[in-house]
This record gives structure tokens, C-alpha cells and sequence, in this order.
């Protein structure tokens, strides 16, 4: 596009975000981009500046478009054409393995059941 703009799934293939052209694409249909907050369509233009959002993964990540690639190439050059805005992941909370118990003790008691399920997380009121 001539007025400094490159098609959003061109630009996510471009900076490798989508392994081809055809999956930036199809991630463009299935909602998975989103330009400047509003879905975009896999022909819509995007420019220096813009911010766009990608599902990758099961998590939403967010770039703003520091240049427009014209084809694709290292990763290194990739990286030079976004920033990475996405915030860091939260911390995971530490919660124990698993639950030992001896050898031969037999089934948990119903105390010890209740233990069990508030130690993994789940409530006893289901």
C-alpha cells in the first residue's frame, strides 16, 4: 500500500507471529486480531504506531507497530518492526505436588478426603 500501511495479516506474518501467510490470515477471520481495539479484517491496512493484539496461544499479546517489513525475514529483523507491550505473566502460586501418604494406610478417611480436596483448591460444596 502505497500511504505507509501493510495488511494486518501480511504485517503478523511478516514479524513472525504466524508461521504463514494462510494462518495469519484464517487468525484474522477467527477474531484473534485486533487493531487499535477493534477486530480487524485480514486486508485492513495497519500503520507506525498502531497498536495490535494477538491470541497466541491461549493468551492475548500486545505490540505496537514500530515498522512495516516488506517481506519476511530473520527474527532478529522481525523484531525490529514491533514492541512488545504485553504485560508480564502473573507469579504462579506454589502449591504442593502431590499429597503423600504411607504405604498401606488404606483409603483417606472422610477427614482426611476434605483435607485433600482444600489443599488441591477445590471446595467441598459442589
Amino acid at each position: 500500500m502505497a500511504d505507509g500501511s501493510v495488511r494486518v495479516d501480511a504485517w503478523v506474518w511478516g514479524v513472525r507471529l504466524a508461521k504463514t501467510r494462510s494462518q495469519a490470515t484464517a487468525a484474522c477471520r477467527a477474531g484473534h486480531v485486533r487493531v487499535n481495539g477493534a477486530t480487524a479484517k485480514a486486508a485492513q491496512p495497519v500503520r507506525l504506531g498502531d497498536e495490535v493484539r494477538v491470541r497466541l496461544h491461549g493468551f492475548d499479546r500486545i505490540y505496537r507497530v514500530a515498522g512495516l517489513p516488506t517481506r519476511r525475514g530473520s527474527a532478529a529483523e522481525a523484531a525490529r518492526h514491533f514492541e512488545d507491550l504485553t504485560p508480564p505473566p502473573p507469579p504462579r502460586v506454589e502449591r504442593p505436588a502431590a499429597i503423600l501418604r504411607d504405604r498401606g494406610a488404606g483409603r483417606p478417611t472422610k477427614r482426611e478426603r476434605r483435607d485433600i480436596d482444600r489443599l488441591r483448591g477445590r471446595s467441598g460444596e459442589d
